[in-house]
């Protein structure tokens, strides 16, 4: 017995399992690339901009800063174009730029979230109506059913379950994952803050 007829047996709930897992795919697929696309160090942005900013060479740093679109990017050319403002005007400015970005780094996550709860719901949401569905039918035999039929009905009943948690299990992995890797861009915007306002003092 194949996997595809498998989850043909499971019913209708199987559409929306099959949704979620699309789903789940795409926004983990989607994110893992976005992520890996604007990667950069932020200690490592700085050594290289460094000799431009201590001479005060906006210009240039602006131009290195352009060509990267990676999240401390954007938060230390925030920090240098309030520069004129002061200390508190660059911090501020950098804080609000790392808050955007860290929002949209977050985008769609929820979704996956969601997937990784709603999957294994559905789930048992297909057990539950399947094994109403079953002992129905034996009422309406009278009873007289046997041990073959009895567990026939409760193991089609269950693959809803075990797709649910097939579905859900891998997206639980990947929210997590992805969550983790939003953190280090967190931790690396803040050390980069940090060491950028330390460069321009």
């Amino acid at each position: 017995m194949t996997l595809l007829s498998l989850a043909v047996q499971g019913g209708w709930l199987m559409i929306p399992i099959a949704l979620c897992s699309i789903i789940g795919v795409w926004v983990y697929v989607e994110r893992y690339l976005t992520y890996r696309r604007v990667r950069l160090d932020g200690i490592s942005l700085l050594e290289q901009i460094r000799p431009a900013v201590t001479a005060r060479q906006t210009a240039e740093v602006e131009r290195r800063l352009a060509m990267n679109p990676a999240p401390v990017s954007q938060v230390i050319a925030a920090g240098l174009r309030s520069l004129a403002g002061g200390r508190d005007a660059v911090r501020e400015a950098m804080e609000n730029t790392g808050n955007r970005q860290i929002h949209l780094l977050e985008k769609r996550l929820s979704i996956l979230a969601t997937v990784a709860g709603v999957a294994p719901m559905l789930g048992f949401l297909g057990t539950v109506t399947g094994m109403i569905v079953a002992f129905q039918q034996i009422e309406n035999l009278g009873g007289n059913v046997n041990a073959t039929v009895l567990a026939g009905g409760i193991w089609q009943a269950m693959i809803t379950t075990a797709f649910g948690l097939i579905v859900g299990i891998p997206a639980l992995i990947g929210y997590n994952h992805l969550s983790g890797i939003v953190q280090e861009f967190a931790a690396d915007i803040e050390h980069a803050g940090a060491e950028f306002l330390t460069l321009v003092n």
